[in-house]
C-alpha cells in the first residue's frame, strides 16, 4: 500500500481483502510502504548487470521481495498523486526494476487498486497492471475508486459494489491451477528480449546467466505452456526479427 495514511486507499484495500476471506480460506497482510525503509534508486545499474545482491543500497527491499515470494497473490494499491502512483509506491517499484529484466512471480495473482478524487486513475491502473505483468504475475485487471470528499451514500454503495465484484474476479484467478497461455504481445516481448539477449550479452551479465539457469534460451516461454500452431509460428518469427535487429 503506497499511502502513508489509513484512509481511502487503506480502507478499500482492507475491504477487498475481507471479501476474499468470505470467498475462501485466505490469509492476508497489509504492507504499508511508509513503515519500511526504502531508499531511492541511484540508477547505477549494478542490479541489472551484475546482480541484485550488488546493489549499494541497504534497505528493506529484500524483505519485501521475500514477502511477495511467500504469497500466492498480491495487490498493489496507491492513491492518485499528481496523476501517478504515490512517491512511496514509485520508490518501491524502482527498487524492483531488475525483476522486470528477470521476472519471477509466475503463478501468483496480481491486481491493483487506485484511489482518487476526480481524474487520471484509470491510466495509473494500466501502469500498475503492466508492471505486474512484467514482474511475472497473472494479472487481474485493476480498478479505480473515486473518493471525492465529502462522499455521498450513493458513492459509497457504488464503491463497495465495485470492490466486491473485483474481489470475486481476483479470487477466481487466485485458485486457478494452470498458468495461462501468453498473449501474442507477451510472447513477442519474451522472444524478442531473450533472443536479442542471447546474441548481444554473455556470461558477464546477470540477465544472461539468469536466463541460462532457467533454461529460457531454449524454451517456448517463461514457464511450460502449450502454444497453438499460430503462436508457435509467431514465436519463430519473433526470434527471427530479434536476430535481425541484434545483427544490425
Amino acid at each position: 500500500m503506497g499511502s502513508a495514511r489509513k484512509k481511502h486507499t487503506f480502507k478499500a484495500t482492507e475491504k477487498f481483502l475481507q471479501h476474499l476471506q468470505v470467498l475462501g480460506d485466505v490469509e492476508y497482510e497489509i504492507i504499508a510502504l511508509s513503515e519500511y525503509n526504502l531508499k531511492t534508486c541511484r540508477g547505477c545499474k549494478l542490479c541489472l548487470d551484475r546482480g541484485e545482491e550488488k546493489c549499494p543500497l541497504k534497505d528493506d527491499r529484500d524483505l519485501l521481495m521475500e514477502k511477495i515470494m511467500q504469497s500466492d497473490g498480491v495487490v498493489f494499491s496507491s492513491p492518485n498523486y499528481a496523476f501517478q502512483v504515490s512517491g512511496l509506491m514509485k520508490v518501491f517499484l524502482d527498487r524492483f526494476g531488475f525483476v522486470l529484466h528477470r521476472p519471477r512471480y509466475f503463478g501468483k495473482t496480481f491486481t491493483s487498486i487506485v484511489a482518487q478524487g476526480i481524474y487520471g486513475g484509470k491510466d495509473i491502473v494500466k501502469y500498475l497492471d503492466f508492471v505486474g505483468g512484467g514482474l511475472g504475475f497473472n494479472v487481474v485487471r485493476g480498478f479505480c475508486i473515486k473518493t471525492l470528499e465529502p462522499m455521498t451514500d450513493e458513492a459509497r454503495r457504488k464503491t463497495e459494489t465495485l470492490i466486491e465484484k473485483q474481489s470475486i474476479k481476483y479470487y477466481r484467478e487466485l485458485v486457478r491451477k494452470a498458468n495461462p497461455a501468453p498473449s501474442l504481445f507477451k510472447l513477442m516481448i519474451y522472444r524478442l528480449s531473450r533472443t536479442s539477449m542471447k546474441m548481444i550479452l554473455d556470461d558477464q551479465y546477470r540477465d544472461y546467466t539468469y536466463f541460462t539457469e532457467k533454461g529460457w534460451f531454449q524454451s517456448d516461454y517463461y514457464y511450460p505452456v502449450k502454444l497453438n500452431p499460430v503462436k508457435k509460428t509467431m514465436g519463430r518469427l519473433f526470434d527471427f526479427a530479434a536476430r535481425k535487429m541484434a545483427a544490425g
